[in-house]
C-alpha cells in the first residue's frame, strides 16, 4: 500500500543514522509526518534533508535516558503535528565488552539507553495515544539476547532481551486502548554500529569481521537498513491490524543452523 501511513505522526528514536535513518526514509516515502529523534545534530540535517525532498519532518535532539528531555520531545511532536500515532523505540547502543571488566560502567549506560530509553519514551506518548484510542509502538530488539549471543555481549544481550518482555506486557496492558506494542528482532544490519562492532572485533581489518558475519548468514548478506524500516511500517499501519505483543525476526536466516559445519 503506497500511503500507508500518510498522515500518521510518527516519532522514531536513534533516527540520525543506521535503521533509524532507514526507517525515517521508508516511513517519509509512505506518508508518514516525522520527528526524529537523536542526541546529536545530525538528526536535524537528516530532517532537512527530508523537508527539501518534500517530506514533512522535524528534527530534535533529545536524550532518550532523560525523561525530561523525552517529554519535551513528544511535546514538540504535538505542538507540531496535533497528535503522536507512531512510535518506534530505536535509540539503542551496543558496546563489547567482556564481563569482568574492572566497572559497570557500560552495564549502567546499556540500561539507561536501550532499557530506560524505551520505557521514557512509551510513558511519554501513551497519555496522548490513550487519548485518541489508537497508537502503534515499535520496539526494536534483536536477535542477541532473545535467541543467540557472543562473547562481550553480556550488556547488550541483557537489555535487548528485556524489551521482549516490556513489549509483551505493555501490549496486553494498553490493548484496550487500541494501542498495539510489537517488537523487531534484526540480525546483523550494515548499520554504523555494526561497523563499529567489526572494528573492536578486528581492528586491522574490519571489513574482514563483516565479510565472516555475512558468510555464516543464509541469505549471503547483511540486511539493509531500509529492509527494517519496511518491516516497522507494516506493524506501524493497519496492514498489522490484528497483531500485537509479539516479536518479529528479521535476520536473513542467521539463527537458522543448528551447527556450522553439519550438512555443509
Amino acid at each position: 500500500m503506497k500511503n500507508k501511513l500518510e498522515n500518521k505522526v510518527a516519532i522514531i528514536t536513534g533516527a540520525s543514522k543506521g535503521i533509524g535513518e532507514g526507517i525515517a526514509r521508508v516511513f517519509a516515502r509512505y506518508g508518514a509526518k516525522l520527528v526524529l529523534a537523536a542526541r546529536g545534530d545530525k538528526v536535524l540535517q537528516l530532517a532537512d534533508e527530508l523537508k527539501q525532498e518534500g517530506y514533512p519532518a522535524i528534527g530534535v535532539q533529545a536524550d532518550v535516558s532523560d525523561m525530561e528531555s523525552v517529554q519535551q520531545l513528544v511535546k514538540t511532536a504535538v505542538d507540531s503535528f496535533g497528535r503522536v500515532d507512531i512510535l518506534v523505540n530505536n535509540a539503542g547502543i551496543c558496546v563489547l565488552e567482556d564481563f569482568d571488566a574492572p566497572d559497570n560502567e557500560l552495564r549502567d549506560k546499556h540500561i539507561d539507553i536501550n532499557i530506560k530509553g524505551v520505557w521514557n519514551a512509551t510513558k511519554a506518548v501513551l497519555p496522548f495515544m490513550k487519548a485518541q484510542k489508537d497508537g502503534r509502538i515499535v520496539v526494536m530488539s534483536s536477535v542477541t539476547g532473545y535467541m543467540v549471543a557472543d562473547p562481550g555481549e553480556a550488556a547488550y544481550a541483557m537489555t535487548k532481551a528485556a524489551l521482549i518482555g516490556f513489549t509483551r506486557a505493555m501490549a496486553r496492558e494498553v490493548a484496550s486502548d487500541h494501542i498495539r506494542v510489537n517488537a523487531i528482532c534484526p540480525g546483523y544490519v550494515r548499520t554504523p554500529l555494526v561497523e563499529g562492532m567489526a572494528r573492536q572485533s578486528d581492528p586491522e581489518q574490519p571489513e574482514r569481521a563483516i565479510e565472516a558475519i555475512a558468510s555464516a548468514v543464509p541469505l549471503g548478506r547483511l540486511a539493509q537498513p531500509e529492509e527494517v524500516g519496511e518491516l516497522a511500517a507494516f506493524l506501524a499501519s493497519d496492514e498489522s491490524s490484528y497483531i500485537t505483543g509479539t516479536q518479529v525476526v528479521i535476520d536473513g536466516g542467521s539463527t537458522l543452523p543448528e551447527t556450522s559445519s553439519m550438512g555443509q
